[in-house]
């Protein structure tokens, strides 16, 4: 099975650091899903206010199923973190491990 690496880039709006990282917080303490390996948010060097989100999937189907699982608080904080980044500054990527 090979793992697949799904990645969200965003700029936050200004003066909006300290709400960001209290959702993201709760968001990570409940980010449990089958086959979800790894949850971590990483803040881009040399860019204030960047930040990559890095989910880990242990198989391509466990990445396919992970948008079925309905959390509404999840949900909740999602929309929440979305309302605090700049629009069209979000970039995705999904890769998929070869070897």
């Amino acid at each position: 099975m090979s793992k697949v690496i799904f990645t969200i880039q965003y700029e936050l709006v200004k003066d909006k650091q300290e709400e960001y990282l209290s959702i993201i917080h709760e968001l990570k303490n409940l980010l449990k899903a089958d086959g979800l390996e790894d949850y971590t948010v990483f803040s881009v060097k040399g860019k204030p206010n960047h930040f990559q989100e890095q989910y880990t999937f242990t198989s391509e189907e466990a990445f396919e199923a992970f948008d079925d699982e309905n959390d509404e608080r999840i949900n909740i904080l999602i929309n929440q973190l979305s309302d605090l980044t700049i629009d069209h500054s979000t970039k995705y990527l999904t890769l998929s491990e070869i070897t």
